[in-house]
């Protein structure tokens, strides 16, 4: 019999289990707008408790449910699983709380909609970094997808409808090719091991026969490939620009961030697994980061809209998450995983700053023209979100962060891929001082973002909502407390 273990699915279940109540929820009550929102805000938060064991285990230990009698277990959660799937969901709350506004506008039917649609998606990406076999590793990637493309073309003005349909259909597009690489990739790993469990010790047997190690090389590449679309490496990034530029603000976020949790756990996973086994699928991981960081820095250099640019810098970034993932070592993962938490939190304040600035002028780069001198508030912590993102003082948990990376490829002796990485941060620094020029700069003499005062004394200024005012404050807080002591992020 199966041991199921549901406390140590937790974090799984709790979205999951909220999606199952909005869908009941808006069969009782069909008006129902807030309540979706509120039980996604539930699920979420369960979800992040649930992973708070896992991340208190130590090195090398890992807490295991669906065990098979005598067998395998098919979930297995050690602390960088748990702390990935503690970061996907405090990611998502920062969404929810970024589109409340938009998402409970309309009618009941629609809030369920979007409400199911997220948490399900949630499930998929927290399921991923836990996965221990190939086929929950093939469903968790899909459910973190799919529900993703509906939440992009659900695009409620008019006016932007056929963007986001044209994002929509952009990534199910790439996300169906990418599949079909993975599941070909996962059909030649089971031929090569002859078990779909991501065992070791499968994979060192399969080692040691010269034409099953070919066979389980071309599958690990396959794997990767199927999985580097989710993650925006180059060359399976096409759809990013395109679905960032058409989706809602708030969706955008969510695929910035929250997705990337997924690509990262499923490409970790597959590495892990491999073990010392084949060199020749850590040289397809450090082309893949090489190509990311050039492309994604070179064309990030030439946008004009925030939007393109935060998505090429994504592209960017995924290279320097894979860059570690050269060296098979827990110390390489764990460097991964901090960076990409470093990159969600920056991102993530980027995209509060990049939202409240386009609700009252747009997204163009011009529109944050003198942000820091008119709006301190908002430029600050926008301009030491960039400084993280680029690894400039005083952003030291940025720079920190590209330490820790570089150190796996330069101890596997990878000089060229280094060389690379270092070429990058120049580009990298020059992508992200371009936005700090334009936010230092004067303001043009009429500021789009003030408004008018008005005879009763009014403000000239927006004020900010204040669970924005609170994000901007916590996310830049984290920021802050990572650069004053970086060593405990990795």
């Amino acid at each position: 019999m199966i041991d199921l273990q549901l406390s140590v699915l937790g974090p799984v279940l709790a979205p999951a289990l909220a999606a199952v109540a909005v869908l009941i929820l808006d069969i009782a009550w069909p008006r129902a707008r807030t309540a979706h929102l509120v039980l996604v805000a539930l699920g979420l938060i369960g979800g992040a408790a649930a992973t708070v064991p896992g991340m208190l285990q130590g090195p090398g230990e890992a807490r295991t449910a669906l065990c098979l009698p005598d067998g395998p277990c098919l979930y297995a959660a050690g602390s960088l699983a748990s702390g990935l799937q503690a970061l996907a969901l405090l990611a998502g709350l920062v969404v929810l709380v970024l589109a409340w506004a938009d998402w409970s506008h309309g009618e009941g039917g629609r809030s369920a909609v979007i409400a199911a649609l997220v948490l399900g998606a949630t499930a998929g990406v927290l399921a991923v970094p836990a996965a221990a076999d190939l086929a929950s590793l093939l469903v968790a990637l899909e459910l973190a997808t799919l529900p993703t493309v509906a939440l992009v073309a659900l695009e409620r003005r008019a006016s932007r409808q056929p963007l986001a349909i044209d994002g929509a259909v952009a990534l199910l597009t790439t996300s169906l090719v990418s599949f079909a690489l993975l599941a070909l990739g996962v059909a030649l790993w089971v031929s090569a091991t002859g078990t779909a469990v991501l065992s070791g010790d499968a994979v060192a047997q399969a080692a040691a026969d010269p034409a099953r190690l070919t066979l389980l090389t071309v599958a690990a590449v396959l794997a990767l490939a199927g999985m580097g679309f989710k993650l925006s490496a180059v060359p399976f990034h096409a759809w990013t620009p395109l679905t960032y530029a058409g989706a809602a603000l708030p969706v955008t976020t969510y695929l910035a961030t929250v997705s990337k949790v997924a690509a990262l756990g499923g490409v970790v996973v597959v590495v892990t697994a491999l073990g010392g086994a084949s060199g020749t699928s850590l040289l397809a991981v450090a082309v893949l980061a090489a190509l990311s960081m050039t492309v994604g820095n070179a064309v990030a250099l030439v946008q004009t809209n925030t939007v393109t640019l935060l998505a090429w810098s994504t592209v960017a970034q995924a290279g320097w998450v894979l860059l570690p993932l050269v060296s098979l070592s827990s110390r390489a993962t764990r460097a991964a995983g901090g960076y990409l938490a470093v990159y969600a939190v920056a991102t993530l304040l980027a995209f509060v700053v990049v939202i409240l600035v386009a609700a009252r002028t747009g997204v163009r780069l011009e529109d944050h023209r003198g942000l820091l001198r008119d709006r301190p508030w908002l430029g600050l912590p926008l301009a030491f979100a960039l400084l993280s993102l680029a690894g400039l003082p005083p952003a030291i948990i940025g720079l920190v962060a590209k330490i820790v990376v570089i150190r796996p490829v330069a101890g596997e002796g990878l000089w060229w891929l280094a060389v690379i990485a270092a070429l990058n941060v120049a580009l990298g620094i020059a992508v992200y001082l371009r936005w700090l020029g334009v936010l230092a700069a004067r303001p043009e003499a009429v500021d789009a973002l003030s408004e008018p005062a008005s005879d009763a004394g009014e403000t000239a200024y927006p004020r900010v909502p204040w669970p924005h005012a609170a994000l901007v404050g916590l996310l830049t807080g984290l920021l802050v407390l990572g650069s004053i002591s970086p060593v405990g992020v990795f």
